[in-house]
């Protein structure tokens, strides 16, 4: 019988023969849209919850950041693992990892490179700084001068370095997370908003709850029983991603379907913020492509395709928490930033 004819007698089935049982129906409906990105979350939680004891919201937040391609500022008291937590971010996305500890008498080309003389050939070459990474963890980089926290203004928005002229493209998984204390302030640069607006998020680590600091103590006793020397918290084995997972979920991430209500609603969420009160400097137009990016990642990491209002809502703390300034009378009062943002989310209207 000739292909023809086959296919004749395919089209005259009965439709009882042409329909397929509902069973057979489902398994053939396509993965979710979002499968990438949701098990990445799940994975992260799982993996870096190996090492880190609790701090669930931190480490989601962390994990937000190198999926929206942005960077993270993380502000938290000494001794709640903000190093070990990105460390661990970094083992378990398989990224290459650099750390620069923040001091006063940093230079730019501490962090960025400079040109050097070869004796050998005669000329200048360029010696790449530990910016030339994936992953770049700058501890306490408010002990930095000025000028030295303006060196990254570059690397964080265009990922390049300049030198004498000519420019030094970084890897395009380029990414900053730094560190600071909130409590001391002596010896220290405050970041001027122009630095806060380049990250995409400020989060907060708090002390641990009472049953996770207890584990943190049993994982350090039996980190001490080890007969190996030096084996700690950060040589716990964690299985990494792999890359074409991370490259996936990103891809995902971006294309989130957002309703032009949505768009409304954030839009409103962030113009409030200009006008509100006890605000001195509202959000910029840099947070409302960030708040709409992580909540396209809020969204994907619940399984959906789509952004609804609530992704809006839980993204604004540590999107906008960083890029508003109180006025003098209402910091006297106790009035923080994420207070301030419920207020103003509270004022918004919500799309139905």
């Amino acid at each position: 019988m000739s292909e023809e004819m086959q296919e004749q007698r395919h089209s005259e089935q009965t439709p009882q023969d042409a329909t397929q049982p509902q069973e057979a129906q489902q398994e053939l409906t396509p993965p979710s849209s979002v499968a990438a990105a949701s098990e990445i979350f799940a994975r992260g939680h799982e993996q870096i919850g190996r090492v880190i004891a609790g701090q669930h919201e931190a480490i989601a937040q962390a994990l937000l950041t190198m999926l929206c391609g942005g960077h993270a500022l993380i502000e938290g008291v000494p001794g709640v693992a903000k190093t070990l937590a990105v460390k661990t971010l970094a083992r378990f996305l398989g990224l290459d990892f650099r750390r620069v500890q923040g001091t006063p008498d940093m230079m730019p080309a501490d962090i960025l490179g400079t040109n050097v003389f070869s004796p050998k050939t005669g000329e200048f070459a360029f010696h790449k700084g530990p910016v030339f990474t994936q992953f770049l963890l700058t501890d306490e980089i408010n002990r930095m001068p000025p000028r030295t926290q303006a060196a990254l203004l570059e690397s964080m928005e265009e990922r390049q370095v300049t030198s004498d002229g000519e420019r030094h493209p970084l890897d395009e998984l380029f990414t900053v997370f730094a560190t600071q204390n909130p409590i001391e302030f002596e010896g220290t640069y405050p970041l001027p908003e122009a630095q806060l607006d380049r990250f995409l998020l400020k989060i907060k680590v708090p002390y641990p709850d009472v049953a996770d600091e207890r584990t943190v103590l049993e994982r350090h006793h039996h980190a001490g029983l080890s007969t190996h020397a030096g084996v700690g918290l950060a040589d716990i084995p964690i299985e990494p991603v792999p890359f074409k997972l991370l490259t996936a979920a990103r891809r995902e991430i971006r294309a989130v379907r957002v309703e032009p209500a949505i768009f409304d609603y954030l839009l409103a969420v962030v113009r409030r913020t200009r006008e509100w009160p006890s605000i001195a400097l509202g959000a910029s137009p840099r947070a409302s492509t960030g708040l709409l990016v992580v909540a396209k990642a809020l969204a994907a990491r619940e399984g959906r395709d789509f952004v609804i209002p609530d992704d809006i809502k839980e993204a604004a703390q540590p999107v906008l928490r960083h890029r508003l300034v109180l006025r003098p009378e209402a910091e006297l009062e106790g009035i923080d930033a994420d207070r301030v943002i419920r207020d103003v989310l509270a004022a918004t209207q919500v799309p139905k």
